[in-house]
């Protein structure tokens, strides 16, 4: 039975001078505290500090990351990795699961996914042993015990594991009564923040925005979500009490970043049509890229941070979806573009201090050819660190390179893990301070850059351009 534990110069540089180097620059950060400004963390697992449950309904069957490797390279079934059906609960046994995870291990040889679930069954669990067929039960059982421990609940792992900041993703209609709660609570440690995520609202023709309007309206008495005026209003009261809750930042997950405004009466009109169920799809698009226009212009007002994450085509698999629902790994990237579409927004606000429009992307090209000349020209333009399907050690280095020409490291967002794995957040931050030791080590040794500023760099990479970016 073979030991395990990750090396101490991973992702480092393999050539000596400059793995010296970046050694040295990592470890000036690797303790420093987290800030996490974008992620998907539920509020509620740190109001109510359960216990987690097995292990693999933690670390497996609600990470889509984990289970689309194991549905693509051996043909397990979302109901096989413990997803419910239709609403009826999977027959899957944990330990079954997580044998299954154990005996496909090699599949994830080379993916982000090994990479952090290695560092967390060492440096989390204190798991010795190399993950295999023979191993699983022995790791299953170990995982187990741990997480039976008081040390291990999700409120001792905020503090475990060096949180300041810890961004959620919320609706416009949530009453935010767990944000609330937690910053009331001493024992909290760091701060826990609402992120305004209105993507319900966005499209007419989607089954999902009749009911988003009507909980808009339950949510805040008196407002009227049956005129787009109204619900225009609506949005800007639910964006008040997002910043009363100390939310800094909003989000849009669209499929493209189109952001040409309507007249107001195109706009009443298309609201209208949609509350009739008569919308057409091209009236859709035009609403939509309206709507993203229009949170451009709250954000100058408000001056809450604009997120924008384009680009993906959520669901492929609507057989998939029709059973499971989302986020079973059937999402993937599209052709993305942002110069053209953003044009009538940065137009009229590129140059506003209120807006920080910070752009992600899953399609690499844009980084150099759109994202970092853009931000490398608007004050209002930031860089997205590599998001979802890029967030790898490999296209993490070739986005530094890709966007520093145009961009330098200031104009950017600091690392987002974008995670709902709350277990995983301190792996991926450590995954980016070393990826980032490696990048700046290279600038050192090539002398683009003194070993001083690249000390600056690191440092400020995690600390202060976070901060700046997000209004922390």
């Amino acid at each position: 039975m073979s030991t395990f534990r990750p090396h101490p110069d991973r992702l480092l540089p393999a050539d000596p001078a400059a793995r010296t180097v970046a050694r040295e620059l990592y470890q000036s950060v690797a303790e420093l505290p987290i800030i996490s400004p974008h992620g998907h963390v539920a509020p509620s697992l740190l109001l109510d500090d359960q216990p987690f449950g097995d292990p693999a309904e933690l670390l497996i069957t609600p990470d889509h990351y984990v289970t689309r490797v194991l549905h693509s390279g051996a043909g397990i079934g979302h109901s096989e990795v413990g997803r419910a059906r239709n609403g009826a609960a999977s027959p899957a046994e944990p330990r079954e699961i997580w044998r299954s995870l154990a005996a496909n291990w090699h599949r994830f040889h080379g993916t982000p996914v090994r990479y952090w679930m290695e560092h967390e069954l060492a440096e989390l669990f204190d798991v010795e042993v190399e993950l295999s067929a023979a191993t699983a039960d022995e790791v299953y059982d170990q995982i187990s015990g741990r997480l039976a421990d008081d040390d291990f609940r999700p409120r001792a792992l905020l503090t475990r594991f060096k949180i300041d900041v810890l961004a959620t993703t919320d609706d416009p209609a949530d009453d935010l009564a767990a944000h609330a709660a937690l910053a009331a609570d001493d024992s909290v440690t760091g701060r826990v923040l609402p992120t305004w995520r209105a993507d319900r609202f966005m499209d007419p023709s989607s089954d999902r925005w009749l009911p988003a309007l009507d909980d808009l309206e339950a949510a805040q008495p008196g407002s009227d979500c049956r005129t787009y005026s109204g619900l225009l209003e609506a949005l800007r009261q639910s964006r008040q009490r997002f910043i009363a809750h100390g939310g800094t930042a909003t989000d849009s997950g669209v499929p493209d970043a189109g952001s040409t405004p309507l007249e107001h009466g195109e706009a009443e009109r298309i609201h209208a049509a949609g509350l009739r169920g008569e919308v057409t799809a091209a009236e859709a698009t035009a609403y939509r890229h309206n709507l993203l226009y229009r949170h451009a212009e709250m954000s100058v007002e408000d001056g809450l941070v604009m997120q924008l994450h384009p680009g993906v085509i959520r669901n492929h698999d609507r057989t998939a979806f029709a059973d499971f629902g989302a986020d079973v790994g059937s999402d993937f990237p599209d052709v993305t573009s942002f110069t053209r579409p953003l044009t009538p927004l940065l137009n009229d606000f590129g140059s506003h201090p209120n807006l920080h429009l910070v752009l992600f992307t899953v399609d690499e090209t844009t980084f150099s050819r759109e994202i970092g000349p853009l931000a490398g020209y608007y004050p209002a333009v930031y860089v997205g660190v590599p998001w979802w399907f890029i967030d790898t050690p490999a296209a993490i280095l070739r986005f530094r390179d890709a966007v520093t020409d145009s961009a330098g490291y200031y104009k950017g967002s600091g690392f987002i893990d974008d995670t709902r794995a709350f277990l995983s957040i301190p792996a991926r931050h450590d995954m980016a301070r070393r990826c980032d030791a490696h990048h700046l080590a290279q600038r050192v040794v090539t002398h683009q850059i003194t070993e001083d500023a690249a000390a600056q760099v690191i440092k400020d990479l995690v600390t202060t351009i976070p901060t700046a970016t997000f209004k922390l």
